[in-house]
């Protein structure tokens, strides 16, 4: 076995392939990708040149129906396995979505949790300005003295409200619904006279993503199987006195921008409207933003375990989301997002 392991393909992008070996390919309703492509059209031929001809093609297409769409991806792009690492290269498909809160555009009592626009003192540095071979890296950080350190961990930042005093734009009633507000990256926060403010990611801290669920395995207090943002939820809630120091591990810390218009839908790392269902977040190393992807896993349990093939474009990316067979799905708003992103954890 240890021998046949010589064989297998390195993790990442591998050879092309048929379009008749990505199994259901036919039978996908190809047309509910179309809007998530002209998205991406809207920002990548500014980017890459590539895309110029591809989008000007798309542009030109009178009737996108799903064979017409599937004719048009299977004219103007190449399939190609993708490997993950070990022998069996089995992937984990994760989900988000836009969860909504309760808040209020003062503080009180009960709303004393502070959503935070990007601070003024937050300093972003292009490292291949100074190394061309580190293009598209870049840190994070603050000017103490003459010097840059690292910008506020999440536990300096919630433990000292006068580190961003002013820079709040709103305050929630929900400490745990506002951390996984920083994880999903966007969403909606419902006032007490009825209006609905869109708020959407504006930057990071810097710090890497740090997933408390992990930490609640390495704990024991969770087994791996059992960890979804439910389970999570429920033992925050259940361990008020340990919850704080729990949540502080994950160092990472996000900050909002308000939205003008609150219908409009939640915008990813290629800077255009995420589609539900059609859009997902990559890891940019290896799967560059904006190129369509064959996704190919199951729903969890609550839905029935079955089998789930569709065509999504890369046009996210997100913390946590790290190596070749590895992506989140965006589910969209409402109910049923929640809970389908909230149990998504699949091969």
């Amino acid at each position: 076995l240890n021998g046949c392991a010589l064989f297998a393909p390195e993790p990442g992008i591998g050879r092309p392939v048929e379009w008749s070996d990505l199994t259901g390919w036919e039978q996908d309703r190809h047309s509910e990708a179309w809007p998530a492509l002209l998205n991406g059209c809207e920002k990548l031929p500014s980017r890459d040149s590539s895309w110029r001809e591809i989008c000007a093609a798309a542009a030109a297409v009178a009737t996108p129906d799903d064979q017409q769409v599937r004719l048009f991806f299977e004219q103007w792009f190449v399939p190609h396995d993708v490997f993950g690492g070990g022998v069996d290269h089995v992937g984990l498909i994760t989900g988000y979505y836009e969860p909504r809160l309760h808040g209020s555009l003062e503080p009180d009592q009960r709303f004393r949790f502070p959503l935070y626009q990007r601070p003024g003192d937050l300093l972003t540095i292009d490292l291949h300005t100074l190394y061309p071979e580190l293009k598209g890296k870049r840190v994070r950080g603050r000017l103490l003295g003459k010097r840059v350190v690292p910008y506020y961990e999440r536990g300096q930042i919630d433990g000292d409200r006068s580190l961003l005093a002013g820079q709040e734009l709103l305050w929630v009633d929900d400490p745990f619904a506002l951390f996984f507000l920083h994880i999903q990256g966007s969403g909606q926060v419902e006032l007490p006279d009825g209006e609905v403010l869109a708020v959407g990611y504006a930057d990071q801290n810097g710090h890497p993503y740090r997933s408390i669920g992990a930490e609640l395995v390495r704990m024991e207090a969770l087994d791996r199987e059992q960890v979804n943002m439910f389970t999570i939820k429920r033992w925050l809630q259940d361990h008020p006195q340990q919850a704080e120091a729990l949540v502080n591990r994950n160092a990472s810390y996000v900050f909002f921008t308000l939205k003008e218009d609150s219908r409009q839908a939640a915008v990813g790392s290629l800077n255009v409207p995420l589609t539900a269902e059609r859009s997902i977040a990559v890891d940019r190393e290896i799967i560059p933003l904006g190129v369509p992807v064959w996704l190919d896993t199951e729903l969890p349990d609550d839905g029935a375990g079955s089998r789930y093939r569709r065509l999504v474009m890369a046009q996210d990316t997100g913390g946590a989301i790290n190596g070749p067979v590895r992506a989140d799905l965006f589910w969209g708003r409402g109910e049923r997002a929640e809970r389908m992103a909230g149990l998504m954890k699949q091969p």
